[in-house]
């Protein structure tokens, strides 16, 4: 696992996750930068991925090509809005499925987004926290049947330090 702080529209990996909403609207934050940087196609996909499938939820993300940018495929993944319930479990399962699918789709490369933690405002120290327990789980379960490199791209030098945190404390736990 690598973490960095970046502009995760800029990632040369197979596959990028992108913090989205469970209708497909790519407005705002990560989503309207990805757009962005990848063109209308990646809102054009979502949207008719959205008309096919209905709402997406944690446990189940979408995925659509990346239009312009260098990875293969973008995975939209909804992250739980702080105050609505249960946001832990919601996350654990928006990453895990992330993964999954990643897998499913034979990436070998993945870069998430710190995801909740901008406008949805989860804590970002508690979402770091459950990024390496998940991440460190799926490998730990031997899930990682193509994926060789997870990394995480912070946009900014704060969540950085606080992701680098809870790494550091995480596997001083597990060694």
């Amino acid at each position: 696992m690598e973490i960095h702080v970046g502009d995760i529209t800029r990632m040369d990996t197979d596959v990028i996750v992108n913090a989205a909403n469970k209708h497909l609207e790519h407005g705002g934050g990560v989503a309207a930068a990805i757009v962005k940087r990848g063109g209308q196609i990646i809102q054009e996909e979502s949207r008719k991925w959205a008309e096919e499938h209905g709402p997406i939820s944690y446990n189940q993300p979408a995925f659509t090509t990346a239009g312009e940018m260098k990875c293969k495929f973008i995975i939209h993944a909804v992250g739980p809005v702080w105050g609505e319930g249960d946001e832990d479990r919601k996350l654990a399962e928006a990453i895990r499925s992330s993964l999954l699918l990643a897998n499913d789709l034979q990436a070998e490369s993945i870069s998430f987004p710190a995801i909740s933690t901008g406008i949805f405002g989860f804590p970002t120290d508690r979402a770091a926290d459950i990024f390496m327990e998940e991440i460190s789980s799926f490998c730990i379960e031997k899930h990682c049947q193509s994926i060789q490199r997870i990394i995480l791209i912070l946009f900014d030098a704060g969540t950085l330090d606080t992701f680098i945190t809870s790494f550091d404390d995480h596997f001083k736990k597990i060694r």
